[in-house]
């Protein structure tokens, strides 16, 4: 049984970069044991994955780090993955005892598919199709959504004081948000439901006070896993590039991806493996409105 570790102390999007890497490994190998190195901000999230067999938090504290070195000097790996490509990975990593420890070259311009492709051939492991889907063994137990419905994710990157600010403005006022909720609904002629991000903006909370159809549904305050769950049952997704992305490719779910054009390049990086993905540009609400019309 061959051992791997494999960092991954950044956020619940970048894992789930990782979680194809990983499903590439447990097809090549079955008998492979796992383990992550993650992050306060994704551990709950991987340790939900079953292909996963033993999870480590990393904390960005000095003491802390010290403290994981000499646990860490309790095991022995065969390969360690530095896939987070973050200095304190890097370091750490080297503490570790290992057979091999494979480096992603971050200055390189290879798409984050092919340096999976390119950690796989180090692995003398081969890429197939099938490893973008990496969600075909999740439970959605919780979801009791039945009817088919559009899913329109309005978090912060919505709102331009709580997002980046070198960003275009996309924020809508409340009339512009009604009357774009009710045109999804009219333009697809499927229930439409609204997630948010950690707080719900509350122009948003007006904005579904005002609209008085059964079929319009915002759901707040949710968790990553239900988040996932509702993307995987939605025929159609749209929301401001993130996590939330990353899933929908992963179930092949038709999506309306939004992106900064500045920051084009960057996301082609991200995105090269993604499959029915549509994106526009952020503009003014309007012009945006009208862009993602087209796309319904």
């Amino acid at each position: 049984m061959k051992k791997y570790l494999i960092f991954r102390s950044d956020r619940i999007g970048d894992f789930l970069l990782t979680a194809i890497l990983i499903k590439s490994i447990k097809r090549n190998n079955p008998d492979s044991h796992i383990t992550i190195v993650g992050s306060t901000k994704n551990y709950t999230y991987i340790k939900s994955f079953h292909n996963v067999d033993q999870v480590f938090l990393l904390k960005n504290h000095f003491f802390y780090k010290i403290k994981f070195i000499l646990k860490m000097r309790k095991y022995s790996y065969d390969y360690i993955i530095v896939h987070d490509e973050k200095n304190r990975s890097l370091l750490l990593s080297k503490f570790c005892n290992y057979k091999t420890r494979v480096v992603i070259d971050e200055t390189s311009n290879f798409s984050y598919i092919d340096k999976i492709k390119k950690i796989l051939s180090i692995l003398n492991y081969d890429f197939i199709e099938q490893d973008l889907d990496f969600l075909n063994n999740r439970n959605y137990l919780n979801n009791k959504v039945n009817k088919e419905f559009t899913l329109f994710h309005f978090d912060e990157k919505w709102i331009f004081n709580d997002y980046i600010t070198s960003y275009k403005n996309i924020e809508p006022s409340e009339y512009q948000l009604k009357k774009f909720v009710e045109s999804i609904y009219l333009k697809t002629n499927k229930n439409l439901i609204i997630t948010t991000g950690i707080k719900t903006p509350p122009k948003l909370n007006n904005v579904i006070k005002d609209i008085n159809n059964s079929n319009i549904t915002l759901l707040s305050n949710i968790t990553f896993n239900d988040l996932e769950s509702l993307v995987v049952k939605s025929c159609l997704v749209i929301s401001c590039h993130g996590a939330i992305s990353h899933i929908a490719s992963a179930k092949n779910i038709r999506q309306i991806d939004i992106i900064d054009f500045k920051k084009l390049e960057f996301y082609r990086l991200w995105t090269r493996h993604f499959r029915n993905h549509n994106f526009v540009y952020r503009k003014n609400f309007d012009e945006l409105a009208n862009d993602i019309y087209k796309l319904l």
